[in-house]
């Protein structure tokens, strides 16, 4: 059954935002995977090929494009989608001890959904919160900060309880003047830009 056969104003809307050639119909790509998604939690093959129907594309560019972006999911997911930033600061401060406690408490590994229908989990790349690794998002919400075992296991207990905590900063995250992040308490956390200094010149006059 087709998703946008009755959804034409919004098809037009999404079409009005972008010129009148086949490159700007291809440019509505990604707000159509977004609807899909915000929708039905994930994009089936079937979806992706009504969608390049109507950019004027194929459904493997569709594919390609979803690919290139963690935020886009193949797979159906969880009602609580947890993920975990991976990247070398989040690694560094223990990323990857908290991905492991989460695997293996859920008993869940990517591309899956707990019996429960409740969780799923991705690992994603940077997602701009260095200052406070280590640190995941549940959904589209929000940002839960330094998290160690017993914060996790606090959220964990609040998840399976149908009720989600309120995250310590909303997305997309506040970064002060002075180059700080600020969490939702006000709290300044991470370096600031004052703290930076130019690097000594080399011989010859270079930097």
């Amino acid at each position: 059954m087709s998703y946008f056969a009755e959804k034409q104003p919004l098809v037009a809307d999404i079409f009005s935002r972008y010129p009148d050639s086949p490159q700007g119909r291809r440019s509505a790509l990604m707000p159509l995977l977004r609807e899909v998604q915000d929708a039905e939690g994930f994009v089936s093959e079937a979806r992706m090929a009504e969608i390049a129907a109507l950019c004027g594309t194929t459904a493997t560019e569709v594919r390609s494009v979803m690919s290139f972006y963690s935020t886009y999911h193949t797979l159906p997911t969880g009602k609580y989608h947890l993920q975990v930033c991976s990247t070398l600061m989040c690694a560094l401060a223990g990323s990857d001890e908290l991905w492991d406690h989460l695997v293996e408490t859920l008993d869940v590994q990517p591309g899956e959904v707990s019996a429960d229908g409740r969780f799923s989990v991705q690992k994603v790349e940077c997602l701009g919160s260095c200052g406070t690794a280590p640190m995941m998002q549940i959904n589209d919400d929000g940002y839960y900060e330094n998290v160690g075992p017993s914060k996790c296991a606090r959220i964990l207990t609040s998840l399976r309880n149908d009720l989600q905590p309120l995250p310590d900063n909303p997305v997309p995250v506040t970064v002060g003047a002075d180059g700080r992040q600020v969490l939702a308490s006000g709290q300044a956390v991470g370096s600031s830009v004052t703290g930076l200094h130019r690097l000594p010149e080399q011989a010859g006059g270079e930097a």
